[in-house]
């Protein structure tokens, strides 16, 4: 993440890597319940999890769609079962090892969101070698948000803040909405337009709770495994449906008043 001028720059500029298309953020709920229909462990369930993951990649690049965030490890999933743990932490590798040369070749830029503290030697060298390889493609951004909470990113970037405040580079009056924001581990991507969660469920689980004030909200009732383009286009046709108004007055409305 960047680090204190550099992060205010960014901010001050509106960087947008992406630059076209719109962001979409995926919570990817939903295995655990796939497997056990099938009576099948956990396990398999995540690894199909990995396989609606590479087509719903694949379908966002398709549809015009410029940034894709998908929800992989939660800092809460620590509490799970250590073998679950490990599995989930083998996905993450098992996903970058077969998938980062053609996204690379794809023009995809991959990048991964959270803390990196806990994590193993294997799986930070797997993020240096993927966010390394893909820095310079522009085409399509990837983030994966791995040991990510949406708390835990905003309690680092306070700390962050806090950090350049004693050190003399800032005063605490520096602090706007914007400058905030390039403290958080997505500063250099955009604000999501269209939060999508699978298998039913109705609620974000502390994702991108900062980055998401004005996001548009789909919840679909498919389990992440049967995800893919399909889904994907029904979410986004829902999304087309909405008007969005950043707190602003629907223009009728200001019509009618004026």
């Amino acid at each position: 993440m960047p680090k204190g001028g550099d992060k205010r720059a960014i901010a001050e500029r509106g960087l947008d890597e992406t630059r076209s298309g719109l962001h979409v953020a995926i919570i990817m709920d939903g295995n655990g319940r796939w497997a056990k229909a099938r009576g099948l462990p956990r396990t398999l369930g995540h690894r199909a999890g990995v396989k609606a993951l590479k087509a719903t990649v694949a379908a966002a690049a398709e549809l015009g769609i410029g940034c894709l965030t998908v929800f992989g490890f939660s800092t809460e999933n620590w509490n799970r079962p250590a073998q679950e743990v490990n599995d989930l932490m083998g996905l993450l590798k098992a996903f970058v090892d077969s998938d980062l040369d053609r996204l690379h070749q794809e023009g995809v830029r991959v990048r991964v969101l959270g803390r990196r503290d806990g994590l193993g030697a294997d799986v930070l060298a797997t993020i240096a070698r993927a966010e390394s390889l893909t820095k310079a493609n522009d085409r399509f951004l990837l983030q994966v948000a791995f040991n990510y909470g949406g708390r835990a990113d905003i309690t680092d970037a306070a700390r962050h803040f806090a950090e350049d405040v004693v050190a003399g580079r800032l005063a605490p009056d520096d602090l706007t909405e914007a400058r905030f924001a390039s403290y958080l581990s997505t500063a250099l991507g955009p604000n999501p337009d269209l939060i999508i969660r699978t298998s039913g469920e109705k609620r974000i689980s502390n994702f991108l709770l900062w980055e998401a004030a004005y996001a548009e909200l789909v919840f679909q009732d498919v389990l992440w495994p049967d995800y893919g383009a399909e889904p994907l286009k029904s979410a986004l046709a829902e999304f087309k449906t909405r008007q969005r108004r950043f707190g602003g007055a629907e223009l009728d409305d200001v019509l009618a008043a004026s």
